[in-house]
């Protein structure tokens, strides 16, 4: 998992939390799987609101223009994004996201990747943890607003109990070209590296090798 700053600037964070205010929200359950809906305890957007639909159109374009994001994920179909709400008492228990879902024009979706870009300072709500639980430890993030936390989808994880305030944030999930987390990584080091290069035979060998490597692992 990893934490990208900036994915909107304070000037989108505000414009789209006022716009929020006039969107309807209902119980979060709604979109949840069987298993995940039995811990699952916050409010969603009604994604169907014209007004809705126009954030997310907002949200999407400034993920797709971040410098590291389209490198990190390598997006081929995205879900519909989703605003969500807690508020004190609210949480989300310890949970994996679904394997598929139906995407953009209802258009069937492998979910590789989620992504949850806050749209609350850190400062605003108590708790409210997006936790990632493995064999390896425990890793808690509560970023700064306007950043996103974008992590393997299969990923155990919970958002802890909100005890104060409100955490708003979208989330959303991608259908990547490159099928596999570490595949993902490794192509993602070669673009950090090619980025560096200082010599036109280094960029030509990680270009080779990166293009090699996108033949024989993409898939749509």
């Amino acid at each position: 998992m990893l934490v990208l700053d900036d994915i909107l600037s304070t000037d989108e964070v505000a414009r789209i939390r006022e716009s929020l205010k006039r969107v309807s929200f209902r119980d979060g359950r709604v979109t949840a799987g069987p298993a995940a809906r039995e811990v699952k305890q916050n409010e969603q957007a009604d994604g169907g609101e014209p007004e809705a639909a126009a954030l997310a159109r907002l949200v999407k374009m400034a993920l797709e223009h971040h410098p590291t994001f389209p490198a990190l994920v390598r997006p081929v179909r995205w879900s519909n994004l989703m605003f969500s709400r807690y508020v004190t008492g609210h949480r989300y228990g310890p949970h994996t996201d679904d394997a598929s879902m139906l995407g953009e024009h209802g258009w069937p979706l492998r979910t590789d990747v989620s992504f949850t870009v806050f749209l609350s300072s850190p400062d605003e709500y108590e708790g409210g943890a997006l936790r990632f639980l493995s064999g390896a430890g425990e890793h808690s993030f509560r970023p700064a607003s306007g950043s996103a936390v974008v992590y393997p989808t299969g990923v155990l994880h919970e958002v802890t109990p909100v005890t104060d305030g409100v955490r708003l944030a979208c989330v959303g999930w991608i259908q990547s070209l490159i099928r596999r987390a570490d595949q993902r990584e490794l192509l993602y080091d070669l673009e950090c590296a090619r980025r560096d290069a200082t010599s036109t035979e280094a960029q030509l060998l990680l270009d080779k090798s990166i293009g090699n490597l996108l033949r024989m692992w993409g898939e749509d």
